[in-house]
């Protein structure tokens, strides 16, 4: 297996020979940017490396890595139309460089090209790649409903976020590697497998995600530190924070998240500190380090080397300590 340098470098050298700028300029543009502001690439890597863990050489998962990186961005464009969020990456989001209209017309051509990429496979990959894909794009969009639909409840229950993030976010980090397993010709148990270890790396990453949104440095995060606080979103922070308060903590907080302050800055600062005193924080990163731990089972009955096995273990503790 190559360093994960190596295969970002080669994906995104991929990437921008895919990328081409044509007509009608006001549809290709802002997909071109979008794909063009970076992000870890996550996703991508995790198929190539995939691919390799089962012996195949990774250039051949090459478009199913961009499939999985295109359809992710197509989620953030329109993500962030429902969202109304100023920031990608650091960066001013398509719906607000553009307009609202070129953002959902984009991201609908997005979906489109993801899944033209699956044509340069044979008919078997490209069978089995497409039904993943379909599954997969129909659960993104089922967690996105979950988490719209989250906004205007105060009945959520910890289990219904986990089922909520694991659709949104998860089923497309196990997805992505599954992809690499299926164009490895692996057997469809290590397909299941190794699409669970990503799935289960998945809700880390998201719980990581919601944990570094209150707690972040937003030098190097790259979107608005408090955003989730600003949009009354019941993160697994929110919910735990709720279970653990004294009545008089928990009437504040549903207070704060019922308000919509011009400065947001003050309410920001009360909830974090609320997180933090409830024993809120210290409990996510707990959950975050249990689900990195179940993928890390699943490893265990997978018939790769040990060498790959650490490798992959590696690579989700970094994950799961990173700041971005």
């Amino acid at each position: 297996m190559q360093h994960i340098s190596s295969y970002r470098k080669a994906f995104v050298d991929y990437l921008n020979a895919y990328i081409e700028l044509k007509e009608p300029l006001n549809l290709y543009e802002p997909i071109n940017y979008i794909l063009q502001l970076g992000g870890k690439r996550l996703r991508p890597v995790l198929t190539l490396m995939t691919a390799e863990i089962f012996a195949c050489d990774y250039k051949k998962a090459l478009d199913a890595a961009l499939s999985v990186e295109v359809f992710h961005n197509f989620s953030l464009v329109h993500d962030d139309i429902m969202d109304d969020a100023p920031l990608r990456r650091g960066q001013i989001t398509v719906h607000e460089k553009w307009d609202i209209n070129t953002g959902i017309l984009s991201g609908d051509a997005m979906l489109i090209m993801a899944y033209q990429l699956f044509e340069n496979y044979e008919p078997k990959q490209f069978l089995d790649l497409a039904k993943l894909f379909s599954k997969t794009a129909l659960e993104v969009c089922e967690g996105q409903q979950y988490d719209v639909d989250f906004e205007t409840r105060d009945d959520v229950t910890i289990p219904e976020y986990l089922k909520m993030i694991e659709y949104k976010t998860a089923v497309l980090v196990g997805a992505a590697m599954k992809m690499g397993a299926i164009v490895a010709n692996a057997s469809q148990d290590c397909q299941d497998s190794i699409y669970n270890f990503g799935k289960h790396l998945g809700i880390a990453f998201q719980l990581q995600d919601d944990y570094l949104d209150a707690f972040g440095d937003p030098q190097t995060f790259g979107k608005q530190v408090g955003g989730d606080i600003i949009e009354n979103k019941k993160t697994y922070l929110y919910l735990k924070a709720l279970e653990f308060s004294n009545d008089e903590d928990t009437l504040q907080l549903e207070r704060l998240y019922s308000v919509n302050p011009n400065d947001p800055s003050d309410k920001i600062d009360t909830v974090k500190q609320l997180f933090v005193a409830s024993g809120s924080a210290e409990a996510t990163k707990k959950e975050i380090e249990n689900y990195t731990k179940k993928a890390f089972s699943v490893l265990d009955s997978l018939k790769i080397s040990e060498e790959n096995k650490n490798e992959l273990k590696t690579f989700g503790n970094d994950l799961m300590n990173r700041n971005t």
